[in-house]
Parts: structure tokens; sequence; C-alpha cells
């Protein structure tokens, strides 16, 4: 595949991610009576029940990749900054496959920032962590750590260094969802998303404006969503910690409110019987006052920081 090919199927691919984003919300709002959280299920920190595993497949196939963040705010023509980044020398405390898993979750996320930002001294720092962190989860197989570092070294193969770091992603989570341990998939999920809302929340601070508030607010069915796959192990000492973290974070955004409209002119067509099909679309209104953002803004900073330094 040539230059031309490779950034071809970049955008193809960022505007895919950017179409699930925009489907989320109302998708969440929809499906999310259909994800049945069970109550009292054994607790395994590598293999979790067999119901368990499909609820937790179910909530992370709904999320988005890494980098989906990063290049809406990179859209904004908001500046780099490294300050909103994790050290990737946090690994070195990081004990427990537990928290391995999360911490991949949240230098993913920084990845995929790094990566939109085309910063390739850094992404090479960054790798060696995420690496090191997919050897010791067994998913290092699905991580081609010198291919990563060729390309990032080379500036006229950064589209390949993000196609290539959102389908590594992919990957791992996928494989550890099919081994019986998606509650390590989840707390990488979980990883990605927190450390996303922080970097939105980070940018929001000092580049206030309101489609990132309504980012900021859509984040209330997805964190709805993963809240509750969450407690599906309520009972492992570590999933507690992040719990009792969220419950902050649920406090809020119990107090934001998401209404749906219909959208007056259909956006999207089916094909029935070979016929074309209208499909009424929905739009989400999110209702989230000044107080409730700056909030938002506090507590994801505190809970992150707190969360990533266990």
């Amino acid at each position: 595949m040539n230059k031309g090919e490779v950034k071809k199927y970049f955008f193809v691919l960022l505007m895919i991610i950017f179409v699930s984003q925009i489907f989320v919300v109302s998708g969440c709002k929809k499906d999310k009576d259909k994800i049945e959280i069970p109550k009292n299920l054994p607790i395994h920190e590598e293999r979790p029940s067999p119901q368990n595993q499909e609820v937790v497949d179910q909530i992370v196939s709904s999320f988005p990749s890494p980098v989906e963040v990063a290049a809406i705010i990179k859209d904004m023509e908001v500046p780099f900054s490294k300050k909103y980044l994790a050290d990737p020398g946090i690994i070195d405390n990081y004990d427990i496959n537990f928290k391995k898993a999360f911490g991949l979750g949240i230098l993913s996320a920084d990845l995929g920032y790094l990566n939109v930002y085309e910063r390739t001294t850094l992404i090479v720092e960054y790798l060696s962590s995420i690496k090191r962190l997919a050897d010791d989860l067994r998913v290092g197989q699905f991580f081609d750590f010198q291919a990563f570092k060729r390309l990032a070294t080379s500036n006229e193969n950064l589209d390949s260094l993000v196609f290539l770091s959102v389908n590594s992603f992919s990957n791992m989570n996928q494989y550890l969802q099919e081994n019986a341990r998606g509650n390590l998939s989840l707390l990488m999920v979980t990883g990605v998303w927190l450390e996303g809302l922080y970097l939105m929340t980070q940018v929001y601070k000092e580049h206030p404006n309101d489609r990132l508030r309504e980012l900021i607010g859509d984040q209330k069915a997805i964190f709805t969503i993963l809240y509750q796959g969450l407690k599906l192990y309520k009972d492992d000492d570590y999933f507690k910690k992040i719990l009792d973290e969220f419950k902050k974070i649920d406090k809020i955004y119990s107090q934001i409110t998401i209404t749906y409209e219909k959208v007056k002119t259909p956006q999207q067509t089916k094909t029935q019987s070979g016929i074309p099909v209208y499909e009424q679309q929905e739009r989400s209104v999110i209702n989230i006052t000044d107080q409730q953002i700056n909030d938002i803004i506090t507590i994801t900073e505190q809970v992150r920081n707190k969360l990533i330094n266990l």
C-alpha cells in the first residue's frame, strides 16, 4: 500500500470513528436496556464467569478507539501540551494485571494524542511503556514495537503509525475478550475513557468552546454503561477502589440531562428487499450548566490522578 492509499485508508478509518461517536449516545440510550447486568456473580481476576463475559463484551464493543478524542481536540486547533499526559514511568508501580490493564488504557489514549499531534520523540517513550504492559498481560504479540519505533521516527509514515496504533489496541482488546479475560479488557477501556475525559476537560478549562462542552456532557451515556459494567466486579478490591472514585463522577453526571429530538430531515437510508427506506434519526441535546461543567473538570482531574497512582 503506497502513502496515498495509507492516507486515504486512515481518513476513512477516522470517519468511521467519528460517525460511531455521533451515534454512540443514541445507541446507548436504545440499547442499554438490552445489556442486563446480573447481580452477585463470582469474581475472578483472570477469568470472569461466562455470564459476566457476555455482558462485558457488549459494553466494550460500544466504545470508540483511543485516537478519537485527540483527533477531535486537534480539529479544534488546540495547541499540543505535554502536561495533559500521564507519566509513562507510572507503570513501575503496577504490580497486578488489573493495574497494568488500566494503565495500558491510559497510555494508549495518550499515545493516540501523541500520534495525532505527530510528537515522534515522545511517542517512542510511551511505546516502550505500552510494550512492557502488553507483554506482561500476554498480548504483546499484537504489538510490533520495532515497526512502531521505525514509523515514529519517520515523518512520512505518521498515518501508518496512527493506523497501527488503533489496530494494535483493537486486536489486544478483542483477544482478551475472546479468551475470557474480559475484565482486563473492561479495565483497558476504563483507562481509555477516563484519560479521554481528562483530556477533554483539561482542554476545555483552557480553551472553552461549545463543541467540547457538548462532548463532555455526551459522556454521561457512555459513563452510565461503563459504570454498570464495573459494578460486575464490585467484590474485587481493585474494582472497588475504581468504583469508589467513579461514584464522584456519577454524582455529577446524574444531575445532567440528555434529551433526544427527532431530526426533521432523515440522514440515513437502508435497503429492504432492494427498496431504499429512510430511517428517522435522533440527535442528543445536552443540558449542562457552567457549575456542572466546572465540577466535572475538578472531579475528573482528582479521580484520574488518584487512580493512575493506585
